[in-house]
């Protein structure tokens, strides 16, 4: 059967395992809106309409956060592809497998600069720096090729972004042919003989660590019996929090920003850092103090030769890795009292150090913790209750905590919670977000509302953009642009089709809390930070 490019490459996605795109239809994208709406392709994709864009690449990034499967998103030339060029670049930082599906101007007009709709000279190169790659498909042909080596790269490398950009005369022109979906290679193997001699290094060490990042979420069986096997603390990132449960008594989960656990990091003899950048955003400091021995695990070869080179380097995949570690170490059974005591210790520090915004920000994260369901998805921005919730609450498996560490953006917990209750609708998902980051994203409240998606979202309520007003008092820098103007909130939210209030005591929370989840649309919980119900 003759079809259309943009009904073909709609039907490969399919072929491919996408059920569903997000993304907002022009004209432009015309041809491939024929594909997820009728034809041969009718109902094999479905498409979510979201509101802007970027909040489009954001609930793809949630999708593929929450399963671990490609997110695709579909939208039109120029704007389209600026707008999202903010959750690519998150998804590119974090490591997700995200799916760019564009238009593109004509073929004839591209780099001429000659005024045609949508214009962007050399549209690639927008997005090129965000992506593991990012090419214009010239003709139908390209089309496969271009699908297969993202997928490729989705299955067996490093996750990042892909971009491929169809122009609006290519996704016209007719193909006779059915596009197959390429076979895809399996993630590399590590070589033996390196991991018997980390092995080996791990089971001489007198005071061992584990740094988990996000690259090892297929692994958290293993490293939680490699831990318990070696007395090892452990220590995750922010993306690897739950892949060894935080609350574990050998664990301080999401804890690389703290000066204590920093302090003992740099007195282990021997750290294991597996799928970790072991980057800055995470560590708060330009470089972590590491005396010991190094031993690094990742997929991503590049890792090896950057700012912290490793004794022993492990190119390979982070499950199979850590699987045969487990057998090489079964036969330890080291006491793991010394380093059970210091988790128990340094929580107790680190409790006792919180500041005045810090220890709301705990009374409300324990209580979330007491009533919320045990395998809720906690979705959050760069706002001061993530920052505390990093290390204060308690994640007991992988993919239940989003923080967008690495690009470190305002807007994504909205959408990334959009993203992630459509791809695992029997899975309660909630989002954690601040009065200055809901606003960059706000529209999307309206696309969970039309989804019936029954979403909880705390609104922890400081009245600005606290985290840099704090930095100009402690600098002495007269405020500027970190006091905005608020919507009435809850009135907001009801125009939205959701429900909105604000809670001004632990009941009145918890009672909104709990029956959001049971609802057909989002309902709205703002906290006010200082409210007496917080403040002990």
């Amino acid at each position: 059967m003759t079809i259309t490019c943009g009904e073909a490459t709609v039907r490969l996605l399919a072929r491919y395992g996408v059920t569903t795109v997000f993304g907002i239809p022009g004209v432009h994208t015309l041809t491939m809106c024929r594909g997820l709406a009728g034809g041969a392709n009718s109902g094999a994709v479905r498409h979510v309409q979201a509101r802007n864009e970027q909040g489009a690449g954001y609930m793809a990034e949630g999708w593929a956060r929450a399963t671990g499967e490609v997110g695709v998103a579909m939208v039109i030339s120029g704007p389209g592809v600026t707008n999202i060029a903010t959750a690519l670049g998150q998804s590119y930082a974090d490591s997700l497998p995200l799916l760019l599906i564009s238009a593109e101007q004509p073929s004839n007009s591209i780099g001429k600069g000659w005024g045609v709709l949508h214009e962007v000279t050399e549209q690639k190169r927008v997005t090129e720096p965000l992506c593991a790659f990012s090419e214009t498909a010239r003709n139908p042909s390209d089309i496969p090729e271009l699908m297969a080596r993202a997928f490729t790269i989705f299955a067996s490398e490093r996750p990042r972004p892909c971009h491929i950009s169809i122009p609006v005369d290519v996704q016209d022109m007719l193909v006779d042919e059915l596009w197959e979906p390429s076979p895809l290679p399996e993630k590399p193997a590590p070589r033996d003989e390196l991991l018997v001699a980390a092995a080996e290094k791990l089971k001489a060490a007198q005071q061992p660590a584990i740094i988990i990042g996000g690259g090892a979420k297929s692994a958290n069986r293993d490293l939680r019996i490699i831990a318990e096997c070696l007395g090892a603390l452990v220590v995750s990132t922010t993306a690897g929090k739950g892949i060894m449960p935080d609350d574990h008594p050998l664990c301080l989960g999401g804890g690389l920003s703290r000066p204590e656990i920093r302090k003992y990091l740099k007195s282990c003899d021997c750290v294991l850092a597996v799928g970790t950048e072991l980057s800055e955003t995470e560590t708060y400091v330009d470089r972590l103090e590491l005396d010991g021995e190094l031993i690094r695990i990742d997929i991503d070869p590049r890792k090896m030769t950057d700012l912290y080179t490793p004794t022993l380097a492990i190119v390979g995949d982070a499950a199979a890795s850590m699987a045969r570690i487990r057998e090489l170490v079964d036969d330890q059974l080291r006491d793991t009292a010394e380093t059970e005591a210091f988790v128990s210790k340094t929580r107790i520090q680190i409790e006792t150090s919180l500041n005045k915004s810090e220890k709301q920000h705990v009374n409300l994260l324990n209580l979330l913790n007491q009533i919320a369901p045990k395998d809720t998805i906690w979705s959050g921005d760069a706002c001061q209750i993530m920052y505390t919730g990093n290390f204060a609450m308690p994640t007991r498996a992988p993919r239940r905590w989003f923080y967008p560490s690495g690009f470190c953006t305002l807007g994504s917990a909205l959408p990334n919670a959009i993203g992630a209750k459509i791809s695992s609708p029997d899975t309660p998902v909630a989002v954690l977000v601040g009065d200055g980051g809901f606003m960059f994203t706000m529209p999307e409240l309206l696309t969970a509302a039309q989804a019936g998606l029954g979403i909880p979202i705390i609104l922890w309520n400081n009245e600005g953009l606290k985290q840099i007003r704090d930095d100009m008092d402690l600098l002495d820098i007269e405020r500027v642009g970190v006091d905005p103007l608020n919507p009435d909130f809850v009135a907001l939210a009801k125009s939205c089709h959701c429900d909105g209030l604000e809670a001004r005591s632990e009941a009145e929370f918890s009672e909104a809390f709990l029956s959001a989840f049971d609802k057909s649309h989002p309902t709205l919980i703002v906290v006010r930070e200082d409210d007496d119900w917080l403040v002990n």
